[in-house]
């Protein structure tokens, strides 16, 4: 039993010690703009997040469906609402959250609105994308240059990491260095004042439909191989 254990600590250790290599190899080169993780669907991820300089830079912040960042995230602020969740002007599919019952029968972003065609090319990955990525690789979290994050191995060694930048309310920035929030391109039908975003702490990572397009979150880029 006691052999059992230390093989398997030792295996552990190997496996850990592939997450710290692969990330510490994407840091090294931050003039690489683009990974290839092996994905099913061809999709490149971006080595880092929209404004930064580094994969372990925080980046940029923006509100779902805006292209520039900006010290106030709340309602008033918001590019397409008239003034509070239930009045929303565009990305509205049910009439009690539109401006006078306004719906449109869209879903993702268009090209328009996406922070990541705006500032850096490519797109807003969709809750799929972000799906397929964790179906496809390994999550671990990690500490790169002093910052904590989490860092997607694929099984032909690339990787790729995302800082724990947290997320802007108000002119307020949340949870910076602990949890991680990144936008995806789809928001809620059934209430199309949230989003969906991919978020991750120390324990956990997955999606959730319930962020407030408002919210001043990070993104990564991704486009086809």
């Amino acid at each position: 039993m006691k052999k059992l254990t230390k093989a398997l600590a030792s295996i552990m250790l190997i496996v850990a010690t592939l997450f710290v290599a692969g990330c510490e190899k994407e840091v090294s080169q931050p003039s690489n703009d683009w990974v290839d993780l092996g994905l099913p669907s061809g999709l490149l991820w971006a080595t880092r997040n929209v404004g930064a300089t580094s994969p372990e830079d925080y980046g940029d912040y923006f509100a779902w469906g805006e292209t520039t960042p900006k010290n106030i995230y709340n309602w008033s602020t918001y590019r397409y609402c008239n003034g509070n969740g239930n009045e929303l002007t565009k990305y509205c599919s049910y009439s009690d959250y539109g401006y006078d019952g306004y719906t449109d029968n869209l879903t993702i972003l268009q090209p328009g609105d996406d922070a990541a065609t705006a500032n850096y090319g490519g797109r807003t990955p969709t809750k799929d994308d972000w799906q397929e990525l964790m179906n496809n690789t390994t999550g671990s979290p990690m500490t790169v240059n002093g910052v904590n994050g989490l860092c997607f191995t694929s099984s032909n060694g690339n990787s790729i990491f995302l800082p724990s930048a947290g997320f802007h309310w108000d002119d307020s920035l949340s949870y910076a260095d602990s949890y991680g929030y990144y936008w995806s391109s789809s928001f809620n039908t059934g209430s199309p004042n949230f989003a969906w975003y991919f978020y991750f702490d120390s324990l956990n990572h997955g999606m959730n439909n319930y962020g407030y397009r408002i919210h001043g979150r990070t993104v990564r880029a991704v486009r086809q191989n």
